[in-house]
């Protein structure tokens, strides 16, 4: 990982529990390091290991990765009426059991939803769904971007994997890798219902960055260089 940010632990409502970096934008997709200090796009997603979200209808898992607390948060992808953009509704709570580390679910009560908390975020270093770190580490500038974790492969997206392709790109074993990521949740509302009292504060956006990342390696090393001189010279230009 080129950009390395530890994941620390932290605590809230007496529950310990930790913030799981994953670094996208061009520093997660450029392979070339002497070019990364002229692309200036760091982008540091972080899910909580106390909270996961799940397609609305499927059943709550039994296993979870190491990442994840022995208690888990789990939220599901309710689709709105704007393309990508969801709410989360919390509905089960998972405990890992001691004998056999498997998750059993306990059902909450329904519309209770995920929504965003600003009091703890200076509104000068926000950019949409990121906050900047620039002013706690000036040597290493970044957007941290607060996330959901989505193992699962999201009903919103269901045709993508078997659309037509014309060019038969990507193949079979890249969108199965796709899909087997899964994707992000972040919360962001979509700027035509941000200051709607309530969208504002509960809508979400899906993030696919972890399937771009995959898309992007798959490229030969032509292909990526290209593509990288495009997006400079379409910056220098803008």
């Amino acid at each position: 990982m080129l950009c390395r940010v530890s994941r620390y632990t932290t605590r809230r409502d007496d529950a310990e529990y930790h913030r799981i970096p994953l670094t996208t934008g061009s520093a997660a997709e450029f392979y070339i390091e002497l070019m990364l200090p002229h692309i200036g796009d760091i982008d540091v997603m972080n899910h909580l290991s106390t909270q996961l979200a799940m397609p609305r209808g499927q059943s709550p898992p039994t296993q979870l990765p190491a990442e994840f607390n022995n208690y888990v948060q789990v939220f599901e992808i309710i689709g709105s009426h704007l393309p990508g953009y969801v709410y989360l509704e919390l509905r089960y709570l998972l405990t890992e059991s001691s004998d056999d580390g498997r998750y059993h679910a306990e059902e909450y009560d329904r519309h209770k939803y995920l929504s965003k908390d600003q009091s703890q975020v200076d509104e000068s270093v926000i950019h949409g769904p990121a906050v900047n770190n620039v002013q706690r580490d000036p040597l290493l500038s970044y957007d941290a971007v607060r996330c959901v974790r989505c193992l699962r492969w999201p009903s919103q997206a269901a045709d993508w994997p078997t659309r037509h392709r014309n060019y038969d790109w990507p193949d079979s074993a890249t969108i199965d890798s796709v899909v087997n990521n899964g994707c992000d949740v972040v919360l962001v509302a979509h700027r035509q219902c941000r200051q709607h009292e309530w969208m504002g504060m509960c809508q979400h956006r899906l993030s696919f960055s972890r399937a771009e990342i995959v898309l992007l390696n798959s490229w030969t090393p032509v292909q990526q260089i290209v593509y990288h001189m495009l997006r400079v010279f379409m910056k220098l230009n803008d």
